[in-house]
């Protein structure tokens, strides 16, 4: 019987956010909760393949979950990875690791949370298999490739296929175990480019061919592991870039080359990787003329990419433009909470919208609205449900304004519905999102805009105030040689 130790360690920090993920902010399940509490994503994919196996018996440890956020704070980090290398070093016998992780981790003072952790657990483990389930937006550092066997990423944007690649790490740990994969090798380019924008979309964009030639070389004899690395930009830290990372049975060439290759398409091609942003008096003028549903993405406040979701700037523009149709529309803010649940349902008071926490760059609004219904704003099924806080949801002229105390991913119309609104039976909705939105909203719109304002995730990447990310890098500066 072969003993697999399976853990996660799952954030992605966005450092521009001025607002800390603290210890609370993480979904934390332990022993057998991570089991018992887990049917999908990541591991829910590693563990069908390994309870498909009778000589296979799991070990599960600790897993750590936050989604998206600011940097961790120090000591909440601290404990986190205390906690997670007391549960692995409480085992032995141990014959082989799964690491479930994002890659985009950062604390305030820690700039590879997850290099911690791989660390801590080769100095209790030693050389044992090791593969990784990973998002293609991670920061991959050196100690997370060298110490990793194999690195499966997601091959989807927006993404959609984490259970079947954590089925990918899983198979490849067997594969290992098992004596097929004798040698894993990783062929690894460093690319000095961030990428953002539409062509990044799997299914309709240029960025799909590299993903598909990872796949072809997956799928190929000594083919392990493929990934196109593009880095989470708003994770600031001295590794930020995009990599090619390619992992092959013995064949360190071959790795190279297959890596190189990708990489070059990837410089290629560099003046593809930007968003198309639209001003908002031009999203008003467009709205107005279009009949349906206008979805309007606000990667600039996207809160499932680390940004504090308190932005107003959509919602001011709609105002200041003269918008004349019905908008619904999303806010983080918890002062405006409290005093609309210190009024109750029913009453008309004045208050400030948004502006509460990146006050960098944003003001609150002052406007007056109508505390339409109050709520403890739980939603979803399963073991971890959104956790957005107190929720009120609000009437200002013909809008309705839906804020919570806390950050959540407004990717699909989930949140919106556990408040009884339906996106479709507005005109314009507001997904605080670069791209993920698109699988949900897709079939639902008219059309679709993506709105040129500020923010801590601003797809106009020259906005952001980076301090330590490599430089020279494309886009932000000019004369950019990749050094390949």
């Amino acid at each position: 019987m072969k003993r697999i130790l399976i853990a996660g360690f799952r954030q992605e920090t966005g450092s521009f956010n001025p607002k800390p993920t603290v210890y609370d902010d993480f979904d934390v399940l332990t022993g057998q909760k991570m089991i018992d509490k887990t049917s999908g994503g990541y591991v829910g994919g590693a563990l069908k393949v390994f309870d498909a196996r009778d000589d296979i018996k799991v070990v599960p440890t600790y897993s750590a979950s936050s989604g998206t956020g600011g940097p961790v704070a120090t000591a909440d980090l601290d404990r986190l990875i205390g906690e997670l290398l007391e549960r692995v070093e409480g085992e032995s016998n141990i014959d082989a690791v799964y690491l479930s992780i994002h890659g985009a981790m950062a604390g305030e003072t820690e700039e590879d949370p997850e290099g911690r952790v791989l660390e801590g657990i080769r100095k209790h483990l030693g050389d044992v298999p090791l593969t990784a389930s990973a998002d293609l937006h991670g920061i991959m550092t050196d100690k997370l490739v060298d110490g990793i066997d194999a690195i499966s990423f997601l091959h989807t944007y927006p993404h959609i296929d984490a259970f079947a690649t954590g089925e990918r790490a899983a198979v490849n740990l067997l594969r290992i175990l098992d004596g097929e994969i004798k040698s894993p090798v990783t062929g690894r380019v460093k690319i000095p480019m961030l990428a953002r924008g539409n062509e990044l979309i799997t299914k309709t964009g240029k960025f799909g061919a590299a993903i598909r030639k990872c796949q072809e070389i997956e799928a190929s004899e000594g083919g392990v592991a493929a990934g196109v690395n593009i880095g989470n930009p708003f994770t600031d830290v001295p590794d930020l870039r995009s990599n090619t990372i390619v992992t092959v049975d013995g064949d360190q060439q071959r790795a190279d080359e297959e890596a190189m290759e990708l990489a070059r398409f990837m410089w290629e091609n560099r003046n593809l990787w930007f968003a198309s942003l639209q001003s908002m008096e031009e999203i008003v003028k467009r709205s107005e003329r279009q009949e349906g549903l206008t979805v309007c993405g606000d990667p600039a406040d996207s809160t499932s990419s680390g940004a504090s979701g308190d932005s107003n700037a959509i919602l001011k523009g709609l105002l200041e433009y003269g918008y004349s149709k019905r908008a619904l529309i999303f806010i983080v803010d918890a002062p405006a909470v409290q005093k609309a649940f210190g009024a109750g349902v029913g009453s008309t008071i004045e208050i400030g919208l948004g502006g509460s926490i990146d006050t960098r760059l944003f003001t609150p609004l002052k406007a007056e609205v109508y505390v339409q219904s109050l709520s403890d704003g739980l939603y979803g099924s399963g073991p971890v449900p959104g956790r957005p806080g107190r929720t009120a949801k609000l009437k200002l002229n013909q809008h309705t304004v839906v804020v919570s105390e806390r950050a959540v991913a407004t990717t699909s119309s989930m949140f919106f519905l556990s408040q009884g609104e339906d996106p479709q039976s507005y005109d314009f909705v507001i997904a605080k999102s670069p791209n993920g939105f698109r699988t949900h909203y897709e079939p639902l719109a008219a059309q679709i805009l993506y709105a040129d304002v500020l923010g801590s995730t601003s797809a106009n990447l020259k906005t952001l105030p980076y301090e330590r990310c490599p430089r020279p890098i494309f886009p932000l500066d000019e004369g950019v040689e990749p050094g390949f």
